[in-house]
């Protein structure tokens, strides 16, 4: 059985070696697994879970070296397809320490991951996952909508149904909507994950407790609110736990969520105290941020033990 199924965005990310430096100015560069689904794939295979994701890529070189990476990860690529005439994404980015990372999303003229399908779904592998997570992005255009849709059926609300609140201001036409596509997909989830900015999408507050149990009222059980150096906060209906971030010198800030993502899913399969899962994503996610590339990054279970007994650095 699949532990973790994520389900949504792919590409390659394409970081310059040269930190500091407009692109204008970048000479060369690193080629890196990418997009936010398949770097919580990564992270959780990392930290020793049999885990998959569902997304699409191009019928392209780029397409190609997905299937090889996921491979190299220890991540099960059978439900990863290709889209004819579509390119496989390529994401660009600028590293400025210790908190500016603009990004370049080259997925024109629509990206592959938004050509899943309904009746293109193991729906029986779905519902049979032990967790399963899928993002904000999917529902921002259809067919992919419709199938993250069909996926929740299949589950129906089983436990460890996660949505990532992941919102990109590019792939919408107002928060507005993606606001209202959020609030419908929360009826159908168990764990809802984001930043500030993504719960205020959702529930229309920056108040970190109020976005919490706003979250919580609108049905899910355990809501996951990432408040940047004000730490990680953790409510469900019995437990409201903040916990405090993980010092970190910031190289490059865009893998740490995914990381933490991986470290959720890793404690929430084992069981593990609403504290004791939020501090080792806390450590996951600040051992990323020191590094540069996001899915080569992911750090193993010993890794994060290391740094959560103060025995390395992050």
């Amino acid at each position: 059985m699949t532990e973790v199924l994520t389900m949504g965005r792919v590409g390659v990310d394409i970081y310059p070696l040269q930190v500091g430096v407009s692109l204008r100015e970048v000479e060369t560069f690193g080629k890196y697994l990418g997009g936010s689904a398949t770097n919580v794939a990564v992270a959780a295979a990392r930290l020793g879970r049999r885990s998959a994701v569902i997304t699409r890529t191009g019928a392209d070189p780029f397409g190609a070296f997905v299937h090889d990476a996921l491979r190299s990860y220890g991540v099960d690529d059978r439900y990863v397809s290709e889209v004819e005439g579509l390119p496989t994404p390529v994401t660009f980015c600028e590293i400025r320490p210790p908190d500016d990372f603009p990004l370049y999303f080259y997925r024109l003229p629509k990206a592959p991951d938004l050509e899943i399908y309904p009746e293109e779904l193991d729906l029986a592998a779905i519902r049979d996952a032990g967790l399963f997570w899928a993002t904000v992005t999917g529902l921002s255009q259809e067919p992919s909508r419709g199938a993250h849709f069909a996926a929740w059926d299949a589950r129906g609300r089983a436990p460890l149904t996660v949505l990532d609140l992941d919102y990109r201001p590019m792939f919408w036409p107002s928060a507005r909507a993606a606001g209202e596509w959020v609030r419908k997909a929360l009826e159908h989830v168990t764990v809802a994950v984001g930043n500030l900015d993504e719960c205020e999408v959702a529930t229309g507050t920056r108040d970190p407790h109020e976005a919490a149990r706003a979250l919580l009222d609108m049905g899910v059980e355990l809501a996951v609110v990432k408040q940047g150096p004000g730490g990680v906060l953790g409510m469900t209906a019995g437990e409201n736990v903040v916990v405090p971030p993980v010092p970190v010198e910031v190289v490059n800030g865009l893998g740490a969520g995914d990381a933490f993502g991986g470290a959720l899913c890793d404690g929430l399969l084992a069981g593990r105290g609403l504290t004791d899962i939020l501090r080792h994503a806390n450590a996951a996610g600040a051992i990323v941020a020191g590094r540069l590339a996001c899915a080569p990054a992911m750090p193993t279970a010993e890794e994060v033990e290391a740094v959560l007994s103060g025995e390395a650095h992050a």
